[in-house]
């Protein structure tokens, strides 16, 4: 009898998401896994539970494993293999560190309060060539973050990056400038549209912007035999 997976999270989902970000067509997809495109099909788009083979077809197919693509390194830190000698470290030029991160996400805010240094996740977009955070007045990005003087700003630090486990390659950009607390009626106006929606729910009306004074990043691509 061939043994049944039942998925622990959205296998559909990771598969579609992975293959996707390979820049490969699902009948490209189905031809290296050696299965039929239209299950393939019904695999990324439904709650199915595959056979472990087809599985583990699928995750060679995309260089990754099994384990990734049903979900149970979820709860884990990324970066957990080892590396690769081969590999190397790129720096990034301004204009690919925006391109890397225009899409928004999730990012991480880095400052020093009263207390010593934090850092907080946080969700962003850019919205006209600054990162634009969302968050709720009266919490750390907003007393900790006003200097008490009008027009002078604390400057602090915005990271996103993005690990690929499998590949052993990821990416890095961090943004500093001063992080500008959106108050004027004019100035809500123009961001009320932007799409930053917070995760973390409630009220969170107060917008901060962080136009880059400088972006740096870097690379990590995989090393070739």
């Amino acid at each position: 009898m061939t043994e049944r997976i039942s998925a622990p999270g959205d296998l559909g989902r990771r598969i579609a998401h992975r293959r996707k970000s390979l820049g490969m067509t699902r009948e490209q997809l189905a031809e290296r896994a050696r299965i039929d495109p239209g299950y393939l099909g019904y695999l990324e788009e439904s709650a199915a539970s595959p056979g472990a083979s087809t599985v583990n077809q699928l995750a060679d197919a995309l260089g990754t494993s099994s384990e990734e693509l049903l979900g149970g390194t979820v709860d884990l830190p990324p970066g957990r293999g080892p590396g690769d000698t081969r590999s190397r470290l790129e720096r990034l030029d301004p204009d690919e560190c925006m391109r890397l991160i225009s899409p928004g996400g999730v990012g991480r805010v880095a400052f020093t309060n009263p207390t010593g240094p934090v850092v907080i996740p946080v969700n962003y977009v850019i919205h006209s060539g600054a990162v634009l955070l969302r968050t709720a007045f009266g919490g750390p990005l907003d007393e900790d973050l006003r200097t008490g003087v009008k027009g002078v700003e604390f400057k602090i630090a915005f990271e996103v990056d993005r690990v690929d486990d499998p590949n052993r390659q990821g990416w890095s950009v961090l943004v500093r400038g001063a992080a500008h607390h959106v108050s004027s009626e004019e100035e809500k106006a123009a961001v009320a549209s932007a799409g930053v929606e917070p995760w973390a729910g409630g009220e969170r009306e107060l917008y901060i912007r962080i136009t880059p004074a400088e972006i740096t990043g870097r690379l990590i691509r995989h090393g070739q035999a």
